[in-house]
């Protein structure tokens, strides 16, 4: 059993309908626009005779958008306006006023309206307005019944999705929960390896009581791992001037969390292979055996029946920790994910005292269309990014990186990647320059280091995480140099 059920599939829910409010104080010109729209663009369309009698439309029933008059008698537009913001009532604003009255339109545009015409309006423009006002609409319409259900039906443990893979995982961790046994996590890097093994985690809150702790493997060498893990005794090695719990008493009556599995030396292997059998250690430099109830989480990104294949893991450790095996599809195989985690990233990297931006059409057919090769994680950067840049509230396509679209390893690849094109904006060609020279220089890294991430980050100056991911990001294959001279 777990704390919360799994989600079921969504089911795509019927688009509400648009309805139009026109609040014009001119019988005429009231009755015409909504005939217009009516039979243009067959829109449900109801009217006002003022800003008073708009408002109580507004508060009785739900409409997409609003078209007013600036000038009428007992309440004006402007009054009908801030009214609307004041109270929060979701709906687009369209003011129409007459060629004496352009600066009323400007000051009304800088209260947050979306557009103004000018009396009697084009109807083929306004056509094309009302239809494009609607779509932007219908689509922050989406996204804030996207973030309502954040904390709903796409929610299980702080995992957010609304994908039928994600939700059998959901339903294979509920499964785990109750028992003790040893998990091992696949995914590419950036799935989100850690926060399924934090799931799991929460969802067994009721049977395991400790805490949930984590460890880098492939961050620390041997001896330091070692340590990390078991702890050492006071004087066991130089340094150690004081005695040192290790993770795997942190978690007593918890989970630890192995990230990097792949990444233990052989050696170290042997060491947590008996600890996973026998549940005992004994400390760096001590001779008291410790008991620990831990359930184990491991995690990687690498193709462990190679490793074993290789004589680089061991065989017995791979299975004592393949017990239960959760693979977690990348994020280019739940692209009805996307939608989702963008609302979520934006309202986590909102600007203080602003409401969360909403994310334009183009926009997110680009980023739903992106193959994502760094997964979540590249898609969280990319909304922290879009979110600084992003003006008006709304994410448009140039506030999103270079690589979501097209693929930088593409200039990479070419003969000569310092072309340049006074077509296309200095920024974008920076961006691309810069992601083909480090892609260069990783792969020049790994020919001299032959592959081994640990010497390659030593060469770059960067973590061994960072070198993960960027491997990951520009597709490069590591094998390939460990053979090299």
């Amino acid at each position: 059993m777990v704390n919360e059920p799994a989600p079921a599939p969504s089911v795509p829910a019927p688009a509400p309908v648009q309805r139009v409010l026109v609040v014009e104080d001119l019988e005429d010109t009231r009755t015409s626009l909504q005939e217009l729209l009516q039979m243009s663009l067959k829109l449900e369309v109801d009217t006002a005779e003022d800003g008073a009698a708009g408002l109580a439309m507004l508060r009785a029933k739900p409409y997409s958008l609003v078209i007013t008059d600036l000038r009428m008698p007992r309440v004006g537009g402007m009054k009908l306006i801030e009214t609307i913001q004041a109270e929060k009532i979701p709906v687009t604003v369209i003011v129409t006023t007459g060629n004496g009255n352009i600066k009323d339109a400007v000051e009304a545009m800088r209260m947050g309206v979306y557009d103004f015409l000018t009396k009697p309006p084009d109807p083929q423009h306004l056509q094309i307005i009302v239809q494009r006002a609607l779509r932007d609409r219908a689509l922050q319409d989406e996204v804030a019944a996207l973030r309502r259900e954040l904390g709903e039906r796409h929610t299980f443990q702080n995992v957010l999705s609304r994908s039928p893979k994600m939700v059998d995982l959901f339903e294979l961790i509920g499964h785990v929960a109750g028992t003790a046994s040893t998990v091992l996590i696949r995914g590419e890097t950036g799935t989100g390896k850690e926060q399924i093994a934090r799931a799991i985690h929460q969802a067994s809150a009721n049977y395991r009581t400790g805490e949930f702790v984590a460890v880098n493997c492939g961050a620390l060498n041997e001896n330091l791992l070692e340590s990390e893990l078991f702890g050492h005794e006071k004087g066991s090695y130089t340094g150690a001037d004081r005695k040192r719990i290790g993770r795997f008493e942190l978690a007593h009556k918890g989970t630890l969390f192995l990230d990097e599995i792949g990444d233990v030396p052989m050696s170290m292997q042997v060491k947590l292979l008996r600890v996973l059998q026998e549940r005992r250690f004994e400390r760096v430099g001590g001779a008291e055996p410790i008991e620990i109830d831990v359930r184990v989480v491991a995690a990687t990104h690498q193709d462990m029946e190679k490793l074993v294949k290789d004589g680089k893991f061991r065989e017995d450790l791979y299975y004592r920790l393949n017990v239960v095996r959760i693979d977690i599809p990348p994020l280019r195989e739940r692209t009805e994910d996307i939608p989702v985690l963008v609302s979520h990233f934006c309202q986590k990297f909102v600007r203080v005292g602003q409401k969360p931006p909403t994310i334009s059409p183009e926009a997110l057919d680009l980023l739903t269309k992106c193959p994502w090769p760094g997964n979540v994680r590249q898609l969280e950067n990319a909304i922290e990014r879009a979110c600084v840049t992003a003006r008006d509230g709304v994410i448009r396509t140039k506030d999103l990186p270079p690589e979501v679209g097209r693929r930088p390893e593409s200039s990479a690849a070419g003969k000569h990647p310092f072309h340049v094109d006074l077509n296309r904006k200095l920024p974008d060609q920076l961006s691309e320059l810069t992601a083909a020279f480090e892609e260069r220089y990783i792969r020049r890294a790994l020919k001299r280091s032959r592959g081994h991430v640990g010497k390659c980050a030593k060469i770059t100056g960067l973590s061994r995480r960072s070198i993960t991911d960027k491997i990951a990001q520009y597709k490069i294959d590591k094998e390939q140099f460990k053979g090299e001279e």
